[in-house]
C-alpha cells in the first residue's frame, strides 16, 4: 500500500500570507502519526516564476519524506529547473518517474510557456509511453499534471484546461495499469473520470474556487488550505480523502 499526499497552487510570491499557508499545510504533514510515503505537489509552486520563489518554495517543502513537483502554468521551467530543481537551466518539459512504495508515480509537464492552457506535447507523450512500457509487469502507476483533462463546470478553469486530452486518452488505453490521474490548477477538490480512470483534482494551498452556484465571488481567500490523501491499494484501486488545515 502506498499512502500519498497531494498539494497544489502555492503560488509562492514572497506574500506573508502565501508562505504561511504553505508552510502550515507542510507543518501538518510532518506531523503525522504515520508519515506519508511521499508528497506531489501538482504545479503553479511559484507565482511568477522567479527563482527567489522557488528558493523559498525548497525550503518550504524540505521534509523527510520524499517530495514529488511538477510545474504549473505559472511556474517557469528554466528557473524552476535551477532553484528548485537543483539542476542546470533548460526550456524543455520537466518530466520525471519516481518509484514510491511499489507505484509508479509520473510527474509530468502540461505546460505552455506564456499561456494558462495545458498541453502534453510529442516529447512528454512519447516520455509516458516509454516510462509505461519499461515498468515491470506488476507495478501499477499514476499520472500528474498540471491542467485537468475535463471540464469542471466553472469558466476559470475551463478556459485554462488541458487541450488534446484524446492523445492521453489513447495513451492510457494501450497502459492499463495506469490506475489514475492527478491534477491541479482549478482551486477547488474535484472527482471525475478521464480514460476510463479517476480523475482527482487537488485542492489549492492559495485559495478555493467557489463555484457558479456558490456565488459571485469565484476566489474564496478565507478557505482553509486543502489537501488530498491517496491511498492506492494492492488492487491498484486508489481511495482519496480531501482535508483542510486550520
Amino acid at each position: 500500500m502506498a499512502l500519498l499526499a497531494q498539494i497544489s497552487d502555492l503560488h509562492l510570491d514572497g506574500s506573508e500570507r502565501a508562505t504561511r499557508r504553505a508552510t502550515r499545510v507542510m507543518d501538518h504533514l510532518r506531523a503525522l502519526p504515520r508519515p506519508v510515503d511521499a508528497l506531489l505537489v501538482t504545479g503553479d509552486i511559484a507565482d511568477h516564476g522567479e527563482e527567489a520563489e522557488y528558493e523559498e518554495a525548497a525550503r518550504i517543502l524540505a521534509a523527510d519524506f520524499p517530495v514529488l513537483t511538477c510545474p504549473g502554468n505559472h511556474d517557469v521551467r528554466t528557473a524552476y529547473r535551477k532553484a528548485l530543481l537543483g539542476e542546470a537551466p533548460g526550456d524543455g518539459p520537466v518530466n520525471r518517474v519516481h518509484h514510491i512504495a511499489g507505484t509508479a508515480v509520473l510527474m509530468c509537464d502540461s505546460t505552455i510557456p506564456g499561456r494558462d492552457e495545458g498541453r502534453l506535447d510529442a516529447e512528454t507523450l512519447a516520455w509516458i509511453d516509454a516510462t509505461l512500457t519499461a515498468l515491470p509487469q506488476d507495478t501499477p502507476a499514476l499520472i500528474a499534471f498540471h491542467q485537468p483533462p475535463v471540464r469542471l463546470h466553472h469558466p476559470l478553469p475551463d478556459a485554462g484546461m488541458l487541450e488534446g486530452p484524446g492523445a492521453l486518452a489513447e495513451l492510457l488505453d494501450r497502459h492499463p495499469r495506469v490506475a489514475a490521474v492527478l491534477t491541479g490548477h482549478a482551486h477547488t477538490a474535484a472527482a471525475s473520470v478521464f480514460a476510463g480512470r479517476p480523475l482527482i483534482v487537488g485542492p489549492a494551498v492559495t485559495w478555493t474556487l467557489r463555484m457558479p452556484w456558490e456565488g459571485d465571488r469565484p476566489a474564496d481567500r478565507d478557505q482553509p488550505p486543502g489537501l488530498a490523501f491517496h491511498v492506492m491499494d494492492g488492487e491498484r484501486r486508489l481511495t482519496t480523502h480531501y482535508r483542510v488545515v486550520v
